[in-house]
């Protein structure tokens, strides 16, 4: 009977914060995973590179943690606002949250890339594969980024 409760807990959890991120759900929750093992496997590393764990590094990392989700936050600003803009303008866009979307994916990329390395620093093997596939991900988000910013600009 309880095990009911907290499934229909975490269900309405999940329908709530999909009802309110739409398509950015995905990734949101993708980045907040991705935060949490980069932290945790930060600091299990800084044993192994003879690094002290104090409070103050641990506060400044979970800032620069909640200042990524800002970022999506300001991407999804920016949607917002183009939307807005297109739609008084009478033009209508096939997307709803594509700035904050890329910012999310670069998010996690670079947050996949840290984990990769605090795992390695850790003197465990990864996959030679691993981290150029993640590199290139990232590179391809950031091209089309570019991409789109330089043809604005022509």
């Amino acid at each position: 009977m309880k095990e009911n409760y907290i499934k229909a807990f975490f269900t309405g959890v999940f329908a709530l914060i999909s009802s309110m991120l739409g398509v950015l759900t995905i990734p949101v929750i993708l980045m907040v995973a991705c935060n949490v093992l980069d932290y945790a496997t930060g600091l299990m590393a800084s044993t192994y590179r003879s690094q002290d764990i104090n409070s103050y590094k641990s506060i400044r990392g979970i800032m620069k943690k909640v200042c990524m989700w800002l970022l999506v936050v300001v991407g999804a600003v920016i949607d917002q606002l183009l939307l807005y803009a297109s739609q008084t303008a009478g033009i209508t866009l096939p997307f709803t949250f594509l700035v904050a979307c890329i910012v999310a994916i670069w998010i996690i990329c670079n947050e996949i890339i840290s984990i990769l390395e605090n795992i390695k620093d850790m003197g465990v093997a990864i996959p030679g594969f691993l981290l150029p596939i993640v590199e290139h991900v990232k590179s391809q988000v950031e091209d089309k980024a570019d991409i789109n910013k330089d043809s604005e600009g022509e």
